[in-house]
Formats: C-alpha cells, structure tokens, sequence
C-alpha cells in the first residue's frame, strides 16, 4: 500500500490516495483494496513507457505508458530501500521492446496474466524464476499457455523448476531459440521433432542419458548444448545434424572416448568434452580425422594422449590431466594447451609453422623441446614450473617470440650470447640465477617487462654504454634478490620504468639524484631492506601512486604526501617517530598503513585528518587485563599480490580478541576484487564476537559467523564473492586455565597451515575445483561450468596469488 497520485502533477484536483501497487510482468496494477478483490484495476502498461524521480517529494516516482494515449502515475515509497528496488525493476521493464519480454529473475511462480496483452512478442525471457511444468494453483496460466505466442522466436525457460520437458513449446513453429538448461529433466520427448525452425537447442545443466532418435528432424540446428548432463557416449543422433559443427558434451560421464563416433560425424570441427572421466582413447582402425581442427580435453584422467590421428588440428587443449607423453601432429597446430600434468616427454611432428602460443607449464619437463626453437611464428611460450636447468640459446633468435615465461625452474644462467630478440615480456623469476646476460638490456630492445624476482641476483646488467639509452622497460621485479646499492645507479638507463619493485633485497641507501631521474614511476616498492629514509626526491615522480617501503628502518616521513595522484602508501615496521602532513590531504589518497612504528606519537588533531582515510592503519594501544599483562599472541607483516597487481588479498590480525587471552587471525581473497576483502576484514571480528555470544554449542559458532558475513555481504557477496579463512584460538570454556583450543573455518581457495619445527601441517581444505570431491559436488548440483578457474601465475604479479592462499601459524 503506497500513496498514488494520478494524471498531471500541476492539477489541483488530483489528490494523494492510499493505494495498493504491483508490479506485474509488464504491467503496474493500482487498485484500492476493495477493487483489487472484485477484479476492478487500473493496468498501465510499462514497456516502452518511463520511470522517472520526483524530486519535489521524497522517496517519489512517476510511472507513464507509451504512446499518444500515455497515462502517468505518481507513487510515493515509504523507504528509500523501496525505492530504489521499485526503480531499477521498472527501469528495466520499461527499456524493453514491444516485441521482447525480459521477466528474469523475478520470482514468478506462473505466467502473468498481462503478458498476454501482446501476442506479436518475438523474444521471451522466464530465466531463474520458479516455473513447473504445472502450476499449484489451478487458476493460474501455466507453460502450456506459451503456444498462444505465435511469433516467438527465442524462449528462454533455463534455472527453472520444470522437472518435465515443456510440450507446449514444440507447437511454437516460429521458434528459433529454445533454452531448458538447468530444469532437472530426464527426458526428451520425441514430440520436439516438429520444430523444424529451430536452430538454437540448449539443455546444459540436466540429467539427461539419451537423446530421441526425431532428433535428426531438427535440420536447421546448428548448436545444440548438452553440458553437464549423464551421458557416458556420444549419442548416435548427432550422425544427423549436419549442421552442428561444435561437440558440446563437458562435465558429463564419459570414460572413454570413441574415435569411431567422431569419424561417422565429419561434420564436427570442434570437439568439447572438459570435465569428464575419460581416462583413454579407442582407435577402433581409425586413420585420421581431418575434420577436427579444435579438441578440449581438459580436467579428464589422461594418462598419456596421442593425438596424431587429429592430422589437422589448430588447437588443443588438455590441462589438468595427468599426461607423461603427448604426441600431436604440427601441421596446422596453432595454440597448445597442456599446462598442470606430469610431461616428460612433449613430440609435436613435423615442426608446427602456425603454433603461436604454448602453454606447458606445471609439468616435469627438463629441456625445452628442440622443434619449439624451429617455430617461427611462436609469440608466447610459457614453461614455468618446470624441472628446466637451461634455456636454448636459439630461442631468443626467434624474431616472433614476444613472450618468454620462465619462471619457477632450475636455471642458474641464461644464454650468454645474445643477438638482438624482440622479446617484450621476460619472466624469470622463482630460479637461480647468479646473473643476468651482460647484455641483455642492450640487445633486448623491445623488452617492456622484467621478472626476475627470487633469484639470487648481486648486480644488474647495464641499459647502455653511453648517457643515451634506448629501454623501453616499464616494468621491473627484482624482489628477493641480494642486490646492493651498486645496483641503483643502473636504473637510471630505463627513464620509461613506471613499475618498480626491490623488496627484500640488501639496500642501504637510494640516492636522491637516481630517484630524481625516474620521472615516470607510478609504483615503488622497497620493502624489507635497511633504508634509513626515502629520497625527497620521490616529488619529481608525478605519476606516483603506490609507494611501500614497508619493514626498513625509516625515521623520517617521507614526502609523498605532496603527490598529487598517490593512492598507497605502506611505511609499516619502520622507526617513525611523527608524521608531516600538508594542509590539505592527496585527492586520491586511499591507504595508508603505519603499523608497527613504536615511537610514533599522532596528535588528536592529525589522527582526526588521517582518519578521513579510507582506509587508515596505526597500531592501537593495547588494552591489558587487570594485571596489566601483555597479550600473548603475536603476528608478523603479511601481504599477498593479487591480480593485475592489486593487492586483493586483506588480512585480520588480532592478538586481544575479546580479552589478551585470545587471537583471532584471517585471511581474505578477493580474487580480482578489492570491495569484499575489505569488507570482511573490517566486519568479520565483530561478527565472531557476537556468535560466541550467542550460540552454545561451540562447534557451530564459526559456521554461524560465516553465514551471517554472507548475508551482511548482500550484493558484493552474490555478485563479486571471495575466498576466506578464520583462525581462533582461545581456552577451552570448561578449562578456563588448561590448554588453548584452536577452530579454524575456511570457505573456498584459502587454507590454514601450522609450520611446526619448520614443515607445513594443513589445518584445513582448500574448496577448489581441483579437488575432486568440490567438483563432485557441483557437478552433483548440476552448476555450469563455462569456464574453471583453478589458480595460476601471471607474469605480472611478482609474487602470484597461488592456488591456494595460506594463513600460516608458526608453533
């Protein structure tokens, strides 16, 4: 019931009036109380039409219909929350075409009534709705209503409730696009054999084990989806589309794959069948099949794989199995993806002239393959994780390499001889290198990007000979390293550098006049070294928006506070006694940690400032007991890279939750996002506190937690998600004095691990998909699965998120 006005809102006449209002389908519906029950209504239909705010009043909206005949209704909202929710519903509505209908994620339990109105729509979408193949009420319009629509061409009906399929759809002649995915079907009737229009058939997302035979009737299809369903073979049918030219059968329950069903099919180019069972291929006398240019394999139970009978194949993908050897025939090969197995051995014959891109990585390979050497148009090749211990020295003559990721093997040296190469992106990093190439930087003149963190580095090589430098490097990671001071004078060859990072190497000092050259750096981190104080001259570096100089010994606050675009600023662990602020904070500014500097003093009025910060750290003074005893628990620094180097990686650490008796540490991933971290890491200890008020039984106090963070989370939670791990460690309430207990929860990629006398003890899972019984678990649910996300390195990020994002306890 809300106040509704009709018509102009300059009329006198027209008065305010307590009435009910709902939103329809398409339609808003007004009535009094008393009509709505004899039937008598005001429809005013929303497609076409307008929402607009009143602004005169609060809380106001002013509906109007299209056309010359347009009527306008006045509705105030008793909150702002319903407000805004009756504003983005109807906005969405009202964007609509005559001819398309989107009723998403609405609720609907039946047809609406007023989505008759119009029988010429073309385009209806019932998705994520609580549609059955019968409605309980039997006064309700139910599926077999949709037949009237004698001009639809696309009906969306997947996330449903149907349980059967919908009959009433086939008699749709006009029908192109039929989607049924995720409705728990078992069966399809041999009536869909009438719709000879379609062309668009997807039922993803079921419990489907054959198809019927009238299938092939259907000669228009061109795509039919059947991910994720119960098939253990490929079903016959598909010998009779000729049309389809795509094998969608991922996530189903094939053991073995017939090569005899896919040469019957010559009409089939690409071939998905990811997340299965299959664990070998039967020939069957099969020769070749010269129709299959594409084939994914990944997350099946491979052994070993030869894939020379796919004669022309252009891709192929087969990560996460647990390949040893892979033969693949190279005459067109373009792409191969074989990254996450147990390869020794990688034959591609004849050398592929088209392979562009190579991903092996996270195998057991101990030398580059020769043929990758003879690839000439081989633009990105990505070996990490690897046994490797020496690169080839032809692989930087290779004029089309743009790419080279090398990281986390056993080299101890690169090629020494190097010509000129045009290589862009050079990842090295997690080996053992005493040294770069001497002349790496001066013939890698293309080179933009520079990884060669954790090594064991003392110097750099130079950029140039002479005061003129042609680097065109913009990125450079050397954390980890033992490089000195007499490697910061060499910076200065690369004027384009906008990223820097030299953490946790052994500098002393950073001269103010090689900072001031470095004009463009936008990011610097210098953590963990022995600095005594930033350059003043960090003010020529305009750009700067992240500096972390974190864990040295700094005494006086540097002057980044007058840069204009710094976002971040880390000067944690250091030995600062006060701080200098200009009169007006950066604009941008959004961080800044001061944590662990013992000898700092803020005065009220400059924690008043830093506390407009979004997000502003300083160590609080602790609380003590009666005794005036300190807290027990300690913790360390802790930070984590996340994508696209941000830090989307939050961490809780409190060692005086409740009282100094108790701890309570976490960790949160945010994978690409920044928002949920955040938010867990500000709201979570909260949260636990007042479970352990409120719950008795103490097994389900975290469980609590997380589910009430969940529901805290609204949106953020449903649409960005996050990984979490929480770790409490308190007495045991019936023994107050006796040992301490620990409780630890985790949802997702995060994991706790207790390193006792210097070995990892995993305290907890990791819920990733490369465990199985998760992907059990949601294949079981009938989730689909377009693309898994199982971790990984990126070459940006010189610390990459792992797989698995650790909270580790030391004991």
């Amino acid at each position: 019931m809300y106040n509704v006005r009709k018509g102009k809102m300059q009329l006198p006449v027209n008065r305010w009036t307590r009435r009910q209002v709902i939103l329809c389908g398409t339609c808003l519906i007004v009535s009094s109380v008393k009509d709505s029950l004899t039937g008598k209504m005001h429809v005013l239909p929303l497609i076409g039409g307008k929402v607009e705010e009143v602004k005169k009043h609060q809380h106001c909206l002013a509906f109007s219909s299209s056309g010359p005949q347009s009527q306008t209704y006045y509705i105030c909202f008793d909150t702002f929350t319903e407000y805004l929710r009756w504003l983005r519903q109807v906005s969405k509505v009202a964007s609509q075409r005559i001819s398309s209908v989107d009723l998403s994620c609405c609720s609907l339990e039946h047809l609406p009534a007023n989505l008759f109105y119009s029988q010429d729509l073309t385009h209806l979408n019932l998705k994520q709705n609580f549609l059955r193949q019968s409605p309980s009420l039997p006064t309700a319009r139910g599926l077999n209503e949709l037949q009237r629509f004698s001009k639809l061409k696309s009906l969306n009906l997947s996330n449903n409730h149907l349980g059967d399929f919908p009959l009433a759809v086939c008699n749709i002649p006009t029908l192109a696009e039929l989607n049924v995915s995720c409705n728990a079907l078992r069966a399809v009737p041999a009536a869909v054999g009438v719709m000879h229009n379609l062309q668009t058939f997807l039922l993803d997302g079921n419990f489907l084990q054959t198809l019927p035979a009238e299938l092939e009737n259907m000669h228009q299809l061109s795509y039919l989806g059947l991910s994720f369903n119960e098939f253990t073979d490929i079903p016959e049918v598909l010998e009779k589309l000729t049309a389809v030219d795509k094998l969608c059968m991922s996530g189903n329950c094939m053991e073995t794959l017939r090569l005899q069903a896919l040469r019957k099919m010559p009409h089939i180019k690409h071939v998905d069948l990811r997340l299965n069972l299959i664990r070998k291929l039967i020939a069957d006398e099969v020769d070749f099949l010269p129709h299959v240019t594409q084939l994914d394999l990944r997350d099946n139970k491979l052994g070993d794989l030869d894939a020379m009978v796919f004669n022309n194949i252009e891709v192929l993908h087969c990560e996460r199995n647990q390949l040893v050897t892979l033969n693949i025939c190279g005459y067109f090969l373009k792409a191969l993806y074989t990254s996450s197995n147990e390869l020794v051995q990688l034959d591609v014959y004849p050398v592929p002239n088209y392979l562009s891109y190579m991903d092996v990585s996270r195998n057991r390979l101990e030398n580059v393959p020769e043929w990758v050497c003879e690839s000439r148009k081989l633009e990105v090749l990505d070996i990490g994780h690897n046994q490797i211990c020496e690169l080839p020295a032809r692989l930087f003559c290779n004029s089309s390499l743009r790419k080279l990721l090398a990281g986390h093997n056993q080299l101890t040296r690169l090629p020494e001889r190097l010509e000129r190469t045009s290589v862009e992106v050079l990842d090295v990093q997690h080996n053992q290198l005493l040294e770069l190439p001497p002349n790496l930087l001066m013939k890698a003149d293309s080179l933009r990007f520079l990884n060669a963190s954790a090594n064991k580095l003392e110097t750099l090589p130079p950029a140039t000979l002479s005061e003129e430098t042609n680097s065109v490097l913009q990125e450079l990671y050397l954390t980890n390293n033992n490089l000195t001071d007499k490697c910061v004078p060499l910076l200065t060859g690369h004027p384009h550098l906008k990223i820097l990072h030299m953490a946790y190497n052994r500098l002393q000092s950073f001269p103010a006049s090689k900072m001031a050259k470095l004009e463009e750096l936008e990011e610097i981190d210098i953590s963990g070294n022995k600095l005594k104080a930033v350059p003043t001259t960090i003010m020529n570096c305009r750009r700067m928006h992240t500096a972390i100089a974190h864990s040295n010994c700094i005494e006086v606050f540097p002057e980044v506070m007058q840069l204009p675009e710094i976002k971040c600023v880390d000067l944690s662990c250091n030995e600062l006694s006060e701080v200098t602020l200009p009169e007006n904070l950066p604009p941008k500014l959004q961080e800044l940690d001061l944590t662990g500097n013992p000898r700092l003093a803020l005065d009220h009025k400059t924690l008043e400032l830093l506390n407009n910060i979004r997000c502003f750290k300083i160590d609080q003074p602790s609380g003590g007991d009666a005794s005036g005893a300190p807290a027990v628990w300690s913790h360390g620094y802790t930070e984590a890279s996340g994508v696209k180097n941000k830090l989307c990686v939050a961490a809780l650490s409190v060692n005086n939750f409740r009282d100094n008796r108790e701890a309570l540490y976490g960790v949160f991933d945010g994978d690409r996002n920044v928002e949920v971290p955040y938010l867990l890491q500000c709201t979570m200890s909260d949260i636990l506190a007042e479970e352990l008020q409120k719950t008795k039984n103490e097994e389900e106090y975290m469980v609590n937690t997380f589910i009430v963070m969940q529901r805290k989370l609204g949106t953020a939670g449903q649409k960005l998600g996050g990984a979490a791990v929480l770790c409490h460690i308190k007495h045991d309430p019936v023994d107050p004095g006796g040992p301490f207990t620990l409780t630890s929860a985790n949802v997702g990629k995060c994991q706790t691990v207790l390193c006792r006398n210097g070995k990892p003890l995993p305290l907890s899972r990791s819920y990733v998909m490369s465990c199985e019984e998760e992907l059990k678990r949601i294949k079981r649910h009938k989730a689909i699965i377009t693309e898994p996300l199982f971790g990984g390195t990126s070459a940006g990020a010189e610390a990459p998120s792992p797989e698995v994002t650790p909270l580790v306890l030391l004991s």
